[in-house]
């Protein structure tokens, strides 16, 4: 059997290689080809096709030594997405990101995800957390999530998504106006968000994230802060 047929159809080219950016966005670490081609369970040498493709179309980079990490291509993809929720949270995000000294970032439920539309770091800062645009952790871990189901009632998130279970963080959010958490999606990493509960767009949330080490936070005052920023773009979409 030829290479050529092990690699598969078109449509199972395109998967692995959608699910390639999944892989490289969502790490801490950026992955080897090595690592991307087992997690993917295909041969080295497809792994290297789906990158060089991916690489022409400026989505995927390699860095000094060789690692994967995300291209400024998907920044462009990304500004496509939600185009209307993205303009209106912009300036409320720049603001957030330079008032904080933190990353800014506006971010969207997607199935079983957390998706970063867009992020905007601080312009004076020496202890930021990247919060690349296209990146995803679980709606189960972190802020955002937390901040996006607390925008529903119980019984409503139980209708629209009963296979994710109410947290009671949720119940905590909903009277605070802002979700908080610590070390859910990186050890060491912090973030604060409030809901975006816009009709006809998707749920989302804007958020802030920081190194915890690095800052104290009073964070009923960083809360309400995002809570006032998420309730200002809701203002702006209508």
């Amino acid at each position: 059997m030829s290479e050529s047929s092990t690699a598969g159809s078109p449509a199972q080219t395109l998967s692995r290689g959608l699910r390639a950016l999944e892989i490289i966005t969502d790490r801490s670490e950026p992955p080897t080809i090595a690592e991307l081609a087992d997690e993917l369970g295909v041969h080295r040498s497809i792994a290297y096709r789906i990158l060089r493709t991916l690489e022409d179309h400026a989505l995927v980079r390699r860095d000094s030594t060789g690692r994967l990490e995300g291209a400024p291509g998907l920044a462009s993809l990304a500004r496509g997405v939600q185009r209307d929720l993205q303009s209106a949270a912009l300036p409320e995000l720049t603001s957030l990101a330079n008032e904080l000294g933190m990353t800014a970032f506006l971010a969207v439920w997607d199935h079983e995800d957390c998706i970063t539309l867009v992020s905007v770091e601080p312009r004076h800062s020496t202890a930021t957390v990247m919060q690349r645009p296209g990146s995803r952790h679980p709606l189960t871990h972190g802020a955002p999530g937390i901040a996006i189901q607390s925008a529903h009632s119980r019984a409503e998130w139980e209708a629209v998504a009963p296979k994710h279970p109410w947290r009671a963080a949720a119940d905590d959010a909903r009277r605070a106006g802002y979700a908080t958490s610590l070390d859910e999606v990186i050890p060491g990493v912090s973030s604060i968000a409030a809901a975006l509960h816009v009709p006809g767009q998707t749920p989302a949330a804007l958020a802030v994230v920081y190194a915890t080490a690095a800052h104290e936070v009073d964070a009923d005052t960083v809360g309400h802060r995002v809570a006032t920023a998420a309730a200002t773009v809701q203002l702006a979409l209508g």
